[in-house]
């Protein structure tokens, strides 16, 4: 079969128009252009590596939640719980702490600095982010060098900065699906007309290209039409999902016209609202990990003083760790505690969509790292201590899974560090001052 559809290289997409405007709908990576054994290309190259950031507001409390063990025979945090079924594909690392070497901590941004960049400063800058120099290695040759969100509505809550500073992060999942399928630039002035994101949603791009899947179908075996279909089935679910958002609701007697409606990019103080708009934006990210239009995706649920806020409660998420006092019985924070086990249970679900893509013998979360970092892993002290991070995924084999590393008291800059090595950053050292290393976490990469 893969030789009587040689046409069908690793980067063929089904490209078509759509109400005179041109739609291009990439493909997963099919079992036909794979070797025998599924472990990469026909040709002998390898599968490629992608690399997701996930950053959570507020990390996960001050009582003593660091497993008490190390290696694999450790037990998941309580608050973690929702992360069960993928505890032998992901690592922890607990313990670290950013130095601060005389420097001010800025709180919600001094320790995500030390990090993700391996600097503290006076000045506050921010450049060259971990994901940045990882999009600069491995992502030149996708479409989108890198992908960056933000659930709350604030686009200056993005992480990600390349050489010349902070990138700005995409709040609205219906922008960002008009960028992966549409042309991506419209001419004011061209002769063709390019669909909107409504028409393009409601009328489906799937709709564009339906005889070229037609064609596809007739060349690929069982086990490729079995993930083709699958495929553009969880896509047209992602559409209707977008089309929802999308339509004028129907009049109500009682409403009054607000101020001028916005589309679903809007600023989020509700956490499940939040979520929600988390879940569309992992999905359009799977879709554009598993087609190559990218290597590397960012998303940051809000700045670390996040507005969130359960229904029918003004205070924040934030507000809590500063004024909910310490439960004596359970020896925590139990508003806060609610906030911190919903998004662990919403990064399950982008681990989940990850896996469900097949790539030969593995997933796509198996092919690459997706590493969940906080800004405060004990936010009522706002201290620069203790962190914790978690990694899902080998990195396409370049790194252990299933394990707890316990780092307490050394540079947090080491766990980024690693990060890089694993992810084929060329680096032998990293970070500034008491946050310069140039080893990785012991036992972790292979």
């Amino acid at each position: 079969m893969k030789s009587s559809i040689k046409m069908w290289t690793r980067r063929r997409m089904l490209r078509g128009v759509l109400a005179g405007g041109a739609v291009t709908v990439g493909l997963p990576i099919l079992d036909c252009v794979l070797n025998d054994n599924g472990t990469a290309f026909a040709d002998g190259a390898p599968l490629p590596t992608r690399f997701a950031s996930w950053f959570w507001p507020c990390g996960i409390g001050e009582q003593q939640w660091a497993p008490k063990s190390a290696g694999r025979e450790y037990e998941l945090p309580w608050e973690m719980a929702a992360l069960q079924p993928f505890k032998e594909r992901l690592n922890m690392f607990s313990g670290s702490q950013v130095f601060l070497d005389g420097v001010a901590n800025q709180t919600h941004f001094t320790g995500v600095q030390g990090f993700m960049t391996g600097k503290v400063t006076h000045s506050g800058e921010y450049f060259s982010s971990v994901d940045a120099i990882i999009a600069e290695t491995i992502g030149g040759r996708s479409r989108f060098k890198s992908l960056v969100v933000v659930c709350d509505g604030d686009p200056k809550a993005s992480w990600t900065a390349f050489a010349g500073g902070k990138v700005p992060g995409e709040v609205s999942p219906a922008a960002l699906y008009t960028r992966l399928f549409g042309p991506g630039y419209t001419d004011p002035n061209a002769a063709t007309f390019v669909p909107d994101p409504e028409t393009m949603v409601s009328r489906s791009v799937l709709s564009g290209v339906s005889d070229q899947r037609a064609g596809l179908d007739k060349a690929l075996g069982a086990a490729d039409r079995h993930k083709l279909d699958y495929y553009f089935t969880a896509l047209r679910a992602l559409e209707q999902q977008l089309d929802i958002q999308l339509q004028k609701p129907s009049p109500l007697p009682a409403c009054t016209k607000p101020d001028e409606a916005k589309d679903d990019g809007h600023p989020i103080s509700l956490a499940l609202e939040a979520m929600a708009r988390h879940d569309l934006f992992c999905s359009l990210f799977t879709h554009a990990l598993a087609c190559d239009q990218t290597r590397v995706v960012n998303l940051a649920m809000s700045q670390g003083m996040t507005r969130f806020r359960q229904q029918g409660d003004p205070t924040g998420h934030h507000a809590y760790t500063h004024e909910e006092p310490m439960d004596p019985k359970l020896g925590y924070q139990v508003k806060c505690s609610w906030f911190q086990q919903l998004y662990f249970k919403h990064l399950y679900n982008f681990a989940a969509m990850l896996d469900g893509v097949k790539e030969g013998d593995r997933s796509l979360l198996d092919r690459m790292m997706l590493f969940a970092y906080t800004d405060h892993t004990a936010p009522r002290l706002h201290s620069v201590l203790n962190y914790l991070f978690i990694t899902f995924g080998s990195a396409n084999g370049r790194m252990k899974t299933g394990m707890h590393f316990p780092t307490p008291g050394d540079t947090a800059a080491r766990v980024t560090f690693t990060i890089q090595q694993a992810m084929g950053v060329q680096v032998s050292s990293w970070g500034t001052g008491s946050n310069h290393v140039t080893s990785p976490v012991s036992g972790v990469l292979v």
